[in-house]
Order: structure tokens, then C-alpha cells, then sequence
């Protein structure tokens, strides 16, 4: 079964998410809460963590956190043991309360880091129930929902030691008054709309942008994984396949991305091909490269194929191009 890749290497920043097992909760109460809360601030100093926000939910838990030592790993089997321990201890139970591994999604810092801020703090009101509230009752629950690091973020009194709120409201402001009502402001437009990060998510491992993921592949990634990890490194060195496939279409045709976009000719069904079959990228992110939806894609590699077999003239241009990826 394919899995995510777990990238480690000091000053690394995730989103991490962990559930219960079979979905079940992981917490009965408000004790519970604080216990794992009080878990939490002392696995990070510990483990020298930096934790930027949190939000705990009924059978899940979100933490956006920084490894400056790069011990991702130590620090969440700590983490987790300690709590598991401490709730089958006070409920009398055994076993796992987690289903599987944890989930860590590496972040680009520099780009990325107060989005997952603002989607982790959004996810009370995104629940069956909450989700379809009016807007200003909506927000009234955000705001006063304890099990969060939202709080902090939009009022002094707040505030918790062990949440680093100052590199979050760096972009709004600063973390002064003035910081915390512009991110209370943007909380209010993110919650109107449907804020979500599933789509930005690289290879099941990576938000970031395109030089990021390639400094990641070349600094953390030469040392073939675990077979269970391959899918998820062929997906993210597509990324890097994908940018030669545009450079030869580009070299062979004189048109550039942009240029194929508004063309809407054979060599956008070219193109959207040679992503698939030579980039290992899926139908539905080669639609939103091209700004075009999945039956689009599929429809064009189609297109191309029957054209293939009657046009030799094509044929050949297809054979050049593949053959400049090939050196």
C-alpha cells in the first residue's frame, strides 16, 4: 500500500494530522483535553519543538509544528505514547487509540505557513452541523471555541507559552492588536468561503512551490525510500519531468505554457499526454496546470492517440519531442 514520504531534516515545518482509531474520539472529556494539551507543552520542550497552532477535534487533532532539530519521528512517537498511555489509563482501557501512523505533510515555510495557520483554526466550524450555520453564528462559535490555538491569535488574553504566535502574525502585522485584528479579519473571509488545502498537497507529502519541492528532492531524497513510499517520490520528481516536458514541446512547436493554453490545439493533447504517461501525473492535476477540467484531459490524450494513427507527420513531431526527453 502506498504511503506518504516522511521527509526529515532540522527547521522542517508540517501540518500534522492523527485520528482515532476506526474514527472513534480521543478525547471524553474536558480533562482529557487539558491532559493532552499539558502532554503537548511538555513533548515540545522536550523535543525542542516549535508549535505555531493546534486545533483538537472530536476524534482528530491538527498541529502545525517546526523540528529545528529535525525529529519529527522522536518527537510524535513521544507524544502520542504519552497520551495513549494517559487516556487508557484514566478510561481503563488497552490498545491503539490512533489509526495507523501520523500524518506529516511538510510546508513550505515561506509561502505556506500562515494559510495552514488560518485552515487548521477553521476547522471547528467545518463539521456536519456547524458548517451550515448563518455566517455570523458561524463566526461566534470560531471565535469562542476553547480547544484551539485561535484564541491567542486574536486576543492577548488568550494566549498560551507554548504556542509561537510571532512568525504567524509577522504577515498581519505583528503580534500586537493591530496583527491580531487583520488575522481575526482574514479568519472572518477564510470561513465564508471553503478554504481547503487538499488540492495544493504534493505526492501525499509536500505543500510548496515548485523550487521548493525541488530543493527537497535534491537535498532529502537521494536515498531510495521504502518501497511502500515509491508512488509518492515518482509524484513528486513528475513535478521536475514536468518542466522538461514544457521546455521540449517549447523547443520543438516555439510555443510556451502560455502559449499552449491559448492555442487549445494538438499541442495542448501533446502535452497534457506527455504529462501523463512520461510525468506520472494524474488527469485531474494536469487540468488545473492547464485550467481545463479532468474530462478535458482525458478526452484530448484520446484525440491524440486516434490522430496518432493516421498522421505521420505527428507522429514524428511526437517521436522528437519524446526523444529530447529521452537525452
Amino acid at each position: 500500500m502506498a504511503r506518504p514520504l516522511r521527509i526529515q531534516y532540522p527547521g522542517a515545518v508540517y501540518h500534522i494530522t492523527c485520528r482515532g482509531n476506526a474514527k472513534t474520539d480521543i478525547y471524553k472529556d474536558d480533562k482529557d483535553r487539558n491532559s493532552f494539551l499539558e502532554i503537548l507543552s511538555e513533548s515540545q520542550n522536550i523535543h525542542s519543538i516549535i508549535i505555531y497552532s493546534y486545533v483538537l477535534m472530536s476524534n482528530h487533532y491538527h498541529l502545525l509544528i517546526e523540528t529545528p532539530k529535525g525529529n519529527l519521528s522522536e518527537y510524535m512517537r513521544h507524544f502520542n505514547m504519552r497520551y495513549t498511555s494517559h487516556y487508557n489509563r484514566r478510561h481503563k482501557k488497552g490498545g491503539h487509540l490512533y489509526q495507523g501512523r501520523f500524518k506529516g505533510i511538510l510546508v513550505d515555510k515561506d509561502t505556506y505557513l500562515t494559510m495552514l495557520s488560518r485552515y487548521i483554526h477553521l476547522n471547528p466550524v467545518k463539521i456536519k452541523g456547524i458548517k451550515k450555520m448563518p455566517y455570523k453564528e458561524k463566526m461566534k462559535y470560531l471565535k469562542k471555541y476553547k480547544w484551539s490555538s485561535l484564541p491567542g491569535y486574536i486576543d492577548k488574553r488568550g494566549k498560551q507559552e507554548f504556542i509561537d504566535y510571532n512568525l504567524v502574525l509577522e504577515e498581519y502585522g505583528g503580534d500586537n492588536e493591530k496583527g491580531r485584528r487583520a488575522y481575526s479579519d482574514i479568519i472572518s473571509i477564510d470561513a465564508s468561503g471553503q478554504m481547503d488545502v487538499k488540492d495544493i498537497i504534493v505526492g501525499q507529502s509536500i505543500i510548496g512551490k515548485e523550487n521548493f519541492i525541488e530543493k527537497v528532492l535534491d537535498k532529502y531524497l537521494k536515498k531510495k525510500p521504502d518501497m511502500r513510499e515509491q508512488p509518492s517520490l515518482r509524484k513528486l520528481h513528475g513535478l521536475r519531468v514536468k518542466d522538461e516536458i514544457i521546455d521540449a514541446i517549447q523547443e520543438e512547436t516555439g510555443k510556451d505554457l502560455d502559449g499552449i493554453k491559448k492555442s487549445k490545439g494538438i499541442e495542448r493533447n501533446v502535452l497534457m499526454d506527455l504529462l501523463y504517461r512520461a510525468g506520472g501525473i494524474k488527469g485531474a492535476e494536469i487540468g488545473r496546470l492547464l485550467e481545463v477540467d479532468y474530462s478535458t484531459v482525458s478526452q484530448g490524450r484520446k484525440r491524440l492517440r486516434d490522430m496518432l494513427k493516421k498522421d505521420k507527420k505527428l507522429k514524428h513531431i511526437v517521436g522528437r519531442i519524446e526523444g529530447r526527453l529521452s537525452r
